[in-house]
This record gives C-alpha cells, sequence and structure tokens, in this order.
C-alpha cells in the first residue's frame, strides 16, 4: 500500500471506531450502571425495538459485530449482548455467523495489504504454531480456536494464518466450527442476565449467582477453559 492509501485506510478506521464508541457511550450512561432500575430501562428499550424489527435489529447487529471484529474489537462482550437482546439460541447462530464473517474479512484484509508487516512482527514469536497449522491447517486452527487461542489475543488470532498462508475457506469453516463452544457459553449467560433483569425484582448478587441461568454458564465456561487449558498442552506445547 502507498503511503496515502494507508492514511486513509487509518482514517476510515478511526472514524468508524469513533462512531460505534459513541453511540455505545451515548445509549449508555456508565455512572448509573450500578441502578437496576435503569438497566432495566435500557432493556426494555432495546428489547421492545427489537420486538417491533426483528429483522432490521438482526441485520443492525450482523452489520455492527462484522464491522467489530474487522477493527480488531473483542468478541467476548459482543457475544454476552447478543445472548441478551436475542436468546442463546438465536444470538448464538448470529453471533458465530457475524464473528466468522468479520475474522474471515479480516484475514483476508491483512493478508493482501500488511502481509509484510505480520510476518516481520510475529513470524519468529509464534513459529511454533507453523508447525502444527501445516500438518492439517483445518484441524489445527479450529482446535486453536476452540483453545482460546492458546491465550493470543483474539485479535490476533485472526491474523494468524497469514504466517502460513492458509486456505480461506478452510479458515472460514474452521474459525466457524471452532467458535461454537465459547460462544454459545457466552450467549447462555448473556440470555441469563437478561432472564434477571425481565423479573420485577432488585435482586442480591447471590441470587443472582445462585441461578441456573447463571451459574450454569459460567460453569460452561469453566469447562471450556479447563479443556482449553489440555488442548493447548497437548497440541500446542510440546
Amino acid at each position: 500500500m502507498s503511503r496515502i492509501q494507508k492514511v486513509l485506510l487509518a482514517i476510515v478506521y478511526l472514524i468508524c471506531l469513533v462512531l460505534i464508541l459513541y453511540i455505545f457511550f451515548n445509549f449508555f450512561d456508565f455512572r448509573q450502571l450500578n441502578d437496576y432500575s435503569y438497566i432495566k430501562d435500557r432493556t426494555e428499550i432495546l428489547i421492545n425495538f427489537k420486538n417491533k424489527n426483528f429483522y432490521l435489529f438482526v441485520l443492525l447487529g450482523i452489520t455492527f459485530s462484522i464491522i467489530w471484529i474487522l477493527l480488531l474489537g473483542f468478541a467476548t462482550p459482543l457475544a454476552i449482548i447478543s445472548g441478551f437482546i436475542f436468546g442463546k439460541y438465536v444470538g448464538t447462530v448470529i453471533s458465530i455467523f457475524s464473528f466468522t464473517v468479520g475474522c474471515t474479512l479480516l484475514y483476508m484484509f491483512a493478508n493482501f495489504y500488511f502481509k509484510d508487516i505480520v510476518l516481520k512482527h510475529l513470524s519468529k514469536k509464534l513459529e511454533k504454531f507453523k508447525h502444527f497449522f501445516k500438518k492439517d491447517e483445518f484441524l489445527y486452527f479450529m482446535l486453536f480456536r476452540f483453545a482460546g487461542g492458546a491465550g493470543i489475543p483474539f485479535a490476533i488470532q485472526n491474523i494468524l494464518p497469514v504466517l502460513f498462508d492458509m486456505k480461506i475457506k478452510n479458515y472460514f469453516y474452521s474459525t466457524l466450527f471452532g467458535l461454537v463452544p465459547t460462544v454459545f457459553v457466552l450467549n447462555s449467560l448473556g440470555s441469563g442476565i437478561e432472564n434477571i433483569v425481565q423479573k420485577d425484582i432488585n435482586p442480591s448478587f447471590f441470587e443472582i449467582i445462585s441461578d441456573p441461568n447463571i451459574y450454569l454458564p459460567i460453569l460452561g465456561f469453566l469447562l471450556i477453559l479447563l479443556l482449553s487449558y489440555f488442548i493447548k498442552k497437548k497440541l500446542f506445547e510440546k
């Protein structure tokens, strides 16, 4: 890329990021997040809008998620919010689809425009992973996703396959299947939080944590972390 193209790309990136953050912070007043009635009120606004404009809301959610991932954003909060708004099943489908598309677009973008930069800065640090992925890039990258990226930040996970020129088809499907367990658990947690907020009570911390809709997803997440640890030890730290 020429210097002008990089500057223009950076400007577009910053504009999109600022716009997303502005919408988010404009909707939520973080000074009132400890106020249960405020949270319930914000929730009802979102749910009512979703119920009246379901397909539009789904389209907005998918578009926002794709752009957010493309802008190197974290996936965990989006998965929880998706479960909160759409429920654990519909939310999981929306999250997995949008995350997979966003990750794939980011990989293609990085592979096309920033391959030299990625190779320069990450090649030596992540050399050990290239050995595994070259054996069976689909299987090992899917397990890599399932293992939480072996502790590597999500944005770096998405561009890691640039190091071994992974096929886009294999990248897409290994991401699609590899994200399912974690995304489902996070969406279940978000759905559980929404169920509690919808009740006409101001629950204590103990009441929240003892609700099956909350502690079961948390236990599921801990189980995934445990399995991820063994996968990481077994496959990626030999």
